[in-house]
């Protein structure tokens, strides 16, 4: 298990913009909806892409690892 899949992952949809960076990072945990915002699909799946980098890029700092 990666680092980052110990780590407690959120997005605060009040920040989220819903500019897709994070969702082009890492297809297989963030998704951006209809709403035009972003949000988790699969919490266990940071071990197969770089959610650490997805929070870095995310323009708001909407993205949280904890």
């Amino acid at each position: 298990m990666s680092d980052n899949a110990a780590k407690k992952l959120s997005i605060d949809l009040e920040e989220c913009i819903g500019c897709g960076s994070c969702a082009e990072i890492c297809p297989d945990v963030f998704a951006v909806t209809e709403d035009a915002k972003a949000y988790i699909i699969a919490h266990d799946k940071c071990d197969t892409c770089d959610c650490e980098e997805a929070a870095e890029i995310c323009p708001t700092k909407a993205i949280l690892l904890e």
